[in-house]
C-alpha cells in the first residue's frame, strides 16, 4: 500500500512508524528539511521538502498511484486544500486533521462536499479519552468498542486490593463478576493470561468487560466507581476547551488556569459556567490558593510535556486527586509510564490508532472489517474489534475447537447491541463483532486470528 504523508511533525512521525510496521509504501512531505531528515532517521520513507499543497510536489510523490493521503500539517485549511488536489490529481483515499472547533459543527459537509475518506481531530480525541477517565477514575486507561457498550480498562494491582498471589481464576471464582483479564504487564514482561496466570502486586492489568460489570468489579475490590465531582485543568489550549464542554454535560465543576490573558477572555466567553484563572499553573502557590487540595481530579494540559509531568508529580503532594498529564514529544515513553501518574495521554498515538484502523480495513479481505483499533501495553499489544460479514473458516466453530495463534484471546462477542463474554461453547456467527486481544501484529481479517 502507498500512502503518503503531508506534516511530518509529532502525528506525522507517530503514523510513519506505526505504518512503517504495517509494511506501507510510505512518503513523506513537509517544507523544513530538518523536520523530514529526523524522521528519516528511524522510518524508511522517502523524503520531499516541499509545499503539500503544490500538485508538482504531490505529482513528484507518485499521487497518481497512491492508495492514501493523510495530510496532518498544523494548518486545517492546508489540510483540507491537500486533501481536494490530491483527489483531483487521484482515486486515493484522503484523510485530513481538522481540528479547529470553529469547524465543529461543518464537518459533516465539509467531509461529504470535498470528498473526504475521513477526518481526525487529536485534540478532541484526546479531551475524550480524559472525559472517560474521569467518570471512571480507578482506571488508568479507558479504551471503548461496541460503540460503547464495552470497555478496556487498565489498573494497577496495589496491596490494598488483595488480588496479589491469586490466579485469574481465583480471582473470577472469589468476586463472581462477568468480566476477561485481557492483559497483563508482570516486570516488563506482557502476557495474554489464561485462567492459571498468577497475579501479583504491582502489575498492570488489563480487563473487559461492559460498563456496568466494570463497575461491579471495581467496586468488589475496593476502587472507587463514581465520576469525580470537579477538576482543576491547567493550560487552556484546546484540548482543554473541547475537555470543558465534555465535563459540563457531565455536571463536573471546572477550573482552568492559564496564564495567557487574551485566551483566558476567549475561554470565558464560550464556556459560561467554567471558572476561568488567569495565572500561572506552574505557581504551586496559586494552585493551593485555588482549591488543589480539595480537587478530585488535576488535569495538566500546558504545551510543555515537562511542566504537565512535573505538575501532576508535585500535586501528588498535597492532594489525593486524579492526576492526568499531556505529553506530546518527550519519546521516553517507558520512563514516562513508569511515574507515579495516574493516567498519561499521548494524542499523537490517538491519532495513529484511529489511521491505521482505517489503513488495515482497506488491506483486509472483504469477510471482516476492522472497525476499531487500540494499541495497548505501550504498543506492544494490540486490541480489535472486527465485524464479521460472511461465513469464514472462523464461523459456526466452537471457540475451543478453533486453532488460534498463540498470545491472542477472543475477548467479546457483540450480538446484536448482546454482549458476550465467550467460553469455550461459544461460537462466532456472521452480523457478529469480535473482540481480540494480542501481542501478534498485523491482524487484517478475522481469520488472521487462526494459526497458519
Amino acid at each position: 500500500m502507498k500512502i503518503i504523508i503531508i506534516g511530518s511533525g509529532r502525528v506525522g512521525r507517530a503514523l510513519a512508524e506505526q505504518l512503517q510496521n504495517e509494511k506501507a509504501d510510505i512518503t513523506l512531505i513537509d517544507v523544513n528539511e530538518r523536520k523530514i531528515n529526523l524522521v528519516l532517521e528511524d522510518v524508511d520513507a522517502m523524503g520531499i521538502i516541499g509545499n503539500g499543497a503544490s500538485i508538482n510536489i504531490l505529482m513528484e510523490a507518485g499521487i497518481e498511484s497512491a492508495d492514501i493521503l493523510i495530510a496532518v500539517t498544523g494548518s486545517d485549511e492546508l489540510n483540507l486544500l491537500c486533501c481536494l488536489i490530491a483527489q483531483k490529481a487521484s482515486k486515493c483515499q484522503t484523510i485530513a486533521r481538522v481540528r479547529n472547533p470553529i469547524y465543529g459543527s461543518e464537518i459533516g459537509f465539509i467531509k461529504e462536499r470535498l470528498g473526504l475518506s475521513m477526518f481526525i481531530n487529536p485534540e478532541l480525541s484526546t479531551a475524550q479519552e480524559i472525559s472517560r477517565l474521569l467518570r471512571f477514575p480507578s482506571a488508568s486507561k479507558i479504551d471503548t468498542f461496541a460503540r460503547g457498550r464495552v470497555e478496556l480498562l487498565k489498573f494497577k494491582v496495589l496491596p490494598e486490593l488483595h488480588l496479589g498471589g491469586m490466579t485469574v481464576s481465583q480471582i473470577a471464582d472469589k468476586l463472581k463478576v462477568e468480566i476477561l483479564f485481557c492483559a497483563v504487564e508482570h516486570n516488563n514482561e506482557i502476557t495474554i493470561p489464561n485462567g492459571n496466570t498468577v497475579i501479583s502486586e504491582g502489575d498492570l492489568v488489563y480487563i473487559m468487560a461492559t460498563p456496568k460489570k466494570a463497575a461491579e468489579f471495581f467496586r468488589k475490590i475496593g476502587l472507587k466507581t463514581t465520576q469525580v465531582r470537579n477538576v482543576m485543568i491547567v493550560g487552556g489550549g484546546t484540548i482543554s476547551y473541547y475537555l470543558a464542554t465534555l465535563l459540563q454535560d457531565m455536571r463536573i465543576e471546572i477550573k482552568i488556569i492559564e496564564k495567557d490573558k487574551e485566551r483566558c477572555e476567549f475561554l470565558a466567553e464560550r464556556l459560561p459556567g467554567v471558572t476561568i484563572i488567569n495565572g500561572d499553573g506552574t505557581d504551586r502557590d496559586l494552585l493551593l490558593e485555588e482549591g488543589l487540595p480539595n480537587a478530585e481530579a488535576l488535569v495538566a494540559l500546558t504545551d510543555l510535556d515537562e511542566e504537565n509531568i512535573f505538575l501532576a508529580l508535585s500535586a501528588k503532594k498535597s492532594s489525593s486527586a486524579k492526576l492526568i498529564a499531556k505529553v506530546d514529544r518527550l519519546p521516553f515513553d517507558d520512563v514516562i509510564d513508569s511515574l507515579d501518574i495516574d493516567s498519561v495521554i499521548y494524542p499523537k498515538y490517538v491519532t495513529a490508532d484511529s489511521i491505521l484502523q482505517y489503513v488495515r480495513a482497506m488491506q483486509n479481505a472483504s469477510g471482516s472489517n476492522v472497525e476499531t483499533l487500540y494499541h495497548i501495553m505501550e504498543n506492544r499489544a494490540e486490541a480489535l474489534e472486527f465485524r464479521v460479514n460472511e461465513v469464514s473458516p472462523v464461523v459456526g466453530i466452537p471457540l475451543s475447537k478453533l486453532k488460534l495463534k498463540p498470545h491472542l484471546l477472543v475477548g467479546c462477542l457483540n450480538r446484536n447491541g448482546k454482549i458476550l463474554i465467550p467460553r469455550g461453547h461459544d461460537m462466532i456467527e456472521v452480523g457478529d463483532t469480535v473482540i481480540i486481544v494480542t501481542t501478534n501484529e498485523g491482524l487484517k481479517d478475522i481469520t488472521d486470528i487462526l494459526a497458519r
